[in-house]
């Protein structure tokens, strides 16, 4: 684990390098709650990407894992956490990369392939689907699950699952809420519309929180939807298919 700092917030990585010269280099944004080691060590993507000869860069996002957090919800807005990943990508001196982020992560990958194309050569969005641009992200009610006293005074599955996810994390739970109340910024069809970059969406055929992947790649040139059969929000990210899915594209993209 290494450490920078963006505009002031101390941030924690992780850089692997392949054994062979590397092929390219993939920047990893995990989603809401999770962290750099829950959302890919975790679930084997770093190894399944390190064996196909990717340099990887992961960081823990602001509030999230080691990294800094903060109690304010306007130090976690979409575009300001996209500046912490090219801040981390000009402190690595790595002038492009892939991008791949899952639910939050994926949020923060879309804005910087609308605010940063230069710097991003593929935008893989897992986990988030036609809700990029439709509503703000995950359903409400989450942020007061986080602040309740206890599990046992919070209702509704969704809020529950993130509750009893970040009890069992040890995760700063004052953090999350006010990064869940900064985060919830969408992203306009028309910015979509403009993604000039090669895209990727992945979405399982059992999240009923990301939204359809087909009519977000319906608004983007060029994008490439991917059903992950059979999982849910959760399933999906670590899913063999998913992985399979993402290195056809990664072989096969401009």
């Amino acid at each position: 684990m290494q450490f920078f700092h963006s505009d002031g917030v101390e941030l924690a990585f992780i850089d692997l390098m392949p054994e062979q010269m590397a092929v390219g280099t993939i920047v990893l944004v995990h989603g809401f709650a999770s962290s750099h080691r829950i959302n890919w060590v975790d679930t084997s993507w770093t190894k399944r990407l390190v064996e196909a000869g990717f340099r990887i860069i992961a960081l823990d996002n602001r509030g999230h894992g080691k990294s800094e957090k903060l109690y304010e919800p306007e130090a976690y807005t979409p575009l300001i956490m996209a500046k912490d990943v090219i801040a981390l990508m000009d402190h690595l001196n790595i002038r492009q990369a892939d991008i791949m982020g899952y639910s939050m992560g994926a949020r923060i990958t879309a804005v910087l392939a609308c605010h940063y194309p230069e710097r991003v050569r593929s935008a893989l969005l897992g986990g988030l689907g036609i809700h990029l641009v439709e509503g703000n992200g995950l359903p409400p009610g989450i942020a007061e699950a986080l602040e309740a006293p206890s599990l046992d005074d919070v209702e509704g599955p969704v809020p529950r699952m993130f509750r009893a996810f970040a009890d069992r994390t040890g995760s700063d739970r004052r953090a999350l809420a006010a990064c869940m109340r900064g985060s919830r910024q969408g992203v306009t069809r028309a910015e979509v519309q403009g993604i000039k970059v090669p895209v990727h969406i992945a979405v399982g055929t059992k999240d009923d929180i990301a939204g359809d992947p087909h009519a977000l790649a319906a608004l983007i040139p060029g994008a490439i939807a991917f059903d992950i059969e059979g999982r849910d929000h959760n399933l999906a990210v670590g899913d063999r298919t998913h992985k399979d899915a993402v290195m056809t594209f990664l072989n096969q993209r401009a």
